[in-house]
C-alpha cells in the first residue's frame, strides 16, 4: 500500500487584517490547515519549519504529529525529509489556506499514480498552494518557493512538461482581497474565524 504524507510548510506571512497581530494571524491560519490534515484519511500529516518557526510548529501540532526542521522554507528540503521518513509520496502545502477543502488535497494526490509531480496553483497568481511528488524525488525537480513558484516554473525543469500535472487551484489568504472571499458557510477554519471576531 502506498504511504503518503501531506506536510504543512510554515511559510512567511507578510500581511494581517487591521487590528490583528501578524504572529497571531499566522498561527490561526496555520492551525486551521493543520486541523484539516488531522482529519485526512488518505495521508499522514506532518509540519515542516525552519528553526525560527519550530516553536509555532510544536504549538499547533496535534499529539504525535511529526514536526520536521528544514534548512529553508522551500519544497525540496521537505520532500527529502519525507523521503528519509520512508514515505512513497509527499505533498508540501502552504500554511495560509485556512478554509481549504479536503477534496482539493485529494485531487492533488490522485495524479501521482501516473505522474511524478503535481501542483495546485494558489489562485489569483499567488504562487502555489501545494506541490506533490512521488519519492524518491525526481532528479529533475528543482527547489521552489511556494510563494513565487508557478506550474510553468515547475514544468521548466522537467524533461517533458506533461510530467507535471496541474490540479484545481485554491486561494491562499495573503491579503485583503483573499480575506474577502472567505466563505462563512464552509466548515472548518475555526481559528481564523475566531480571530476575525466570529
Amino acid at each position: 500500500m502506498t504511504s503518503r504524507v501531506v506536510v504543512v510548510l510554515l511559510t512567511p506571512v507578510v500581511w494581517s487584517p487591521p487590528g490583528v497581530g501578524i504572529d497571531a494571524w499566522r498561527a490561526a491560519l496555520a492551525e486551521d490547515v493543520v486541523d484539516l490534515l488531522a482529519r485526512l484519511a488518505q495521508a499522514e500529516p506532518a509540519i515542516a519549519a525552519v528553526s525560527a518557526d519550530l516553536g509555532l510548529a510544536r504549538e499547533i501540532a496535534w499529539p504525535g504529529m511529526p514536526v520536521w526542521e528544514v534548512p529553508s522554507a522551500t519544497v525540496l528540503p521537505v520532500l527529502k525529509a519525507a523521503e528519509v521518513a520512508g514515505f512513497d509520496q509527499a505533498a508540501v502545502l502552504a500554511a495560509d489556506a485556512a478554509d481549504l477543502p479536503g477534496l482539493i488535497l485529494g485531487k492533488l494526490l490522485r495524479p501521482l499514480g501516473s505522474k511524478p509531480v503535481a501542483v495546485a496553483p494558489g489562485g489569483g497568481g499567488a504562487g502555489l498552494l501545494a506541490l506533490a511528488s512521488t519519492l524518491p524525488v525526481p532528479g529533475w525537480l528543482t527547489d521552489h518557493d511556494l510563494d513565487t513558484a508557478t506550474p510553468m516554473s515547475v514544468r521548466r525543469g522537467a524533461p517533458q512538461p506533461s510530467l507535471v500535472e496541474s490540479t484545481p487551484e485554491w486561494r491562499r489568504i495573503r491579503g485583503a482581497a483573499e480575506l474577502a472571499t472567505l466563505d462563512v458557510r464552509l466548515e472548518g477554519w475555526e481559528n481564523t474565524r475566531a480571530i476575525l471576531g466570529g
